[in-house]
């Protein structure tokens, strides 16, 4: 009896402390589960997307897989994207990286991108389908709002470069010359990645000609002129004006593109006795309005009364719109004044809103003053100067000569333009298309050239034997593509320096036309101008400076 009592207390205690021994398990388990979980979550909450995680409220990093950053007037450009490099992806392939903020605030920005990214779509899908190898894998870099993470991203792109899986062989884009978008061309280009600048067209972005071949940025190339170049270009243009007759306006912010502009101003060759200082004003960013409107006011009223009656503006397009109203509303209205200013203002449409085109115009409905500036590329430009050839040859023949006998350098890029055109058709009426395009804005257009340009930079320094070149043979390849190895551009003919520039690529002259009474105004070319005064060479051969 004794024995049975103490087995069965020695069994409860056993009982008793095995229970314990399993709970204590049990909830070590589940406080490390939870853990796990926990930690897991916050990994997630993190990740945006493959190869994207959140930094600082934006989503930075590179995506290839369809990822839109949030953003859905791009999200069906990148599905295609995405599914174009679905069909390549078992094929030899070589990567090209376009850097561009991808998650813009304003709708008129979100606009701007789905333009340059339907560009860098509309290239891969022609390359893929030519006879040339390798094909094209696209892939979106985010470096943040203003490029200011930049410095998270190149790092992948330089492990992308380095990586056989990958194969990433140019990184272009770079739409807004910034001092972050240079430290990233900087970067990129120091660590033996090829970059191909399409939009920012800050000189600071750009390697001086060199006879030595010493260069700021190794394997950097551009295809569009510098502001320098458009600023003469303009120049040459409109023929020369006298200081008296012309007042520079420009931002103090420090913006590599507004300091260039603003210098190219300030050095075309003026005659006659001097004319208004400078006029300042201090924005707060690429595309915020602040109190600048309130700092015209001032402005206006001095140049009314200077006796000037151009305006050069040295300022980002959400600057530039506000100056306009605020020109058509100051007592001086009565005056025309012409407003030129840098490649920006092709944003401007994108800004305008139907109030905003009813304010430049007058009580008949005449515009108010002429606003000008030296787009990279519009898409009237090629056909418009082919009649114009057509009807300059007539009048010194007495024949009109067929299209077909029009200079190459005007030629060519109205062909690329019309397959363009076909492309563009041929995307949007299969699968889900690519969301609303235009041309006018010349974003597509450059977008475009700068992905097929790297392509066809890629493909022409590859080794015989070899499924891709290396990075060097990349970078280098940049100052040999003139003549025969040009790329004929939508935009232009596309002949390279050896440091990399485009040389006498055409700009297109245009004009803001506010249109009839109750519409929205457009975006007229009015003509082609030459950064050195004359049409680029039919042979595209880069000619000495000496």
């Amino acid at each position: 009896m004794l024995r049975t009592v103490a087995d069965r207390l020695y069994e409860n205690l056993w009982a008793t402390l095995l229970r314990r021994i399993v709970t204590c398990v049990l909830a070590a388990v589940v406080g490390c589960g939870t853990y796990v979980l926990v930690s897991w979550l916050t990994v997630e909450a993190r990740t945006c997307a493959e190869g994207v995680t959140e930094s600082g409220g934006e989503c930075v990093g590179v995506n290839g897989s369809g990822y839109s950053f949030g953003v859905a007037e791009t999200a069906p450009v990148a599905r295609r994207i995405a599914e174009e490099n679905r069909r390549v992806e078992k094929r030899p392939h070589v990567t090209v990286a376009v850097m561009l903020p991808l998650q813009p605030d304003s709708r008129a920005e979100r606009r701007q991108l789905r333009s340059e990214l339907q560009g860098a779509f509309l290239a891969q899908y022609r390359a893929n389908r030519e006879p040339g190898k390798p094909l094209l894998r696209l892939v979106l870099a985010n470096p943040g709002k203003d490029y200011a993470r930049q410095g998270e991203v190149v790092p992948d792109l330089v492990r992308m470069s380095r990586s056989p899986r990958h194969n990433l062989r140019a990184v272009t884009g770079f739409n807004l010359s910034l001092d972050a978008t240079r430290d990233a061309v900087r970067s990129l280009t120091d660590q033996q990645v090829p970059v191909l600048v399409a939009r920012a067209s800050a000189d600071a972005l750009a390697n001086r000609e060199s006879d030595d071949g010493t260069y700021d940025f190794k394997g950097l190339a551009r295809i569009i002129p510098t502001n320098e170049q458009q600023a003469h270009a303009l120049a040459d243009f409109n023929g020369s004006r006298t200081d008296r007759q012309t007042v520079l306006v420009r931002d103090t912010r420090g913006d590599p593109y507004v300091r260039s502009l603003a210098r190219a101003f300030q050095r075309l060759p003026e005659d006659g006795p001097p004319g208004p200082d400078d006029m300042t004003f201090t924005s707060e960013g690429v595309a915020e309005p602040g109190d600048v409107d309130n700092q015209f006011r001032p402005t206006v009223n001095t140049i009314c009364n200077s006796g000037a009656d151009t305006v050069y503006f040295a300022g980002r397009s959400t600057h530039l719109r506000l100056f306009l109203k605020r020109l058509a509303q100051e007592a001086c209205v009565d005056r025309k004044f012409t407003v030129v200013s840098g490649s920006d203002a092709a944003s401007l449409e994108y800004r305008m809103t139907r109030e905003d085109w009813a304010e430049l115009r007058d009580g008949s409905g005449k515009p108010r003053m002429t606003v000008q500036y030296a787009a990279p590329a519009h898409p009237d430009a090629w056909s418009t100067e082919v009649r114009r050839w057509q009807e300059k040859e007539k009048k010194r023949t007495g024949e009109k000569p067929s299209a077909e006998k029009a200079p190459r350098s005007l030629r060519d890029p109205l062909a690329e333009l019309g397959r363009l055109r076909e492309d563009i058709a041929a995307v949007q009426s299969s699968g889900e298309g690519m969301g609303p395009s235009r041309l006018s804005d010349s974003r597509t257009m450059l977008v475009h050239d700068g992905v097929y340009t790297a392509v066809e930079g890629i493909r022409g320094a590859k080794p015989t034997g070899r499924a891709a070149p290396s990075t060097e043979q990349v970078g280098r390849r940049w100052a040999t593509m003139q003549a025969g190895n040009r790329v004929d551009g939508t935009s232009g003919r596309i002949c390279l320096t050896k440091a990399g520039n485009p040389y006498d690529k055409p700009l297109a002259v245009v004009e803001l036309k506010p249109g009839a009474k109750d519409a929205r105004g457009t975006l007229g070319f009015v003509g082609l101008a030459w950064p050195t005064g004359e049409r680029q060479p039919e042979d595209c051969v880069v000619r000495s400076s000496d």
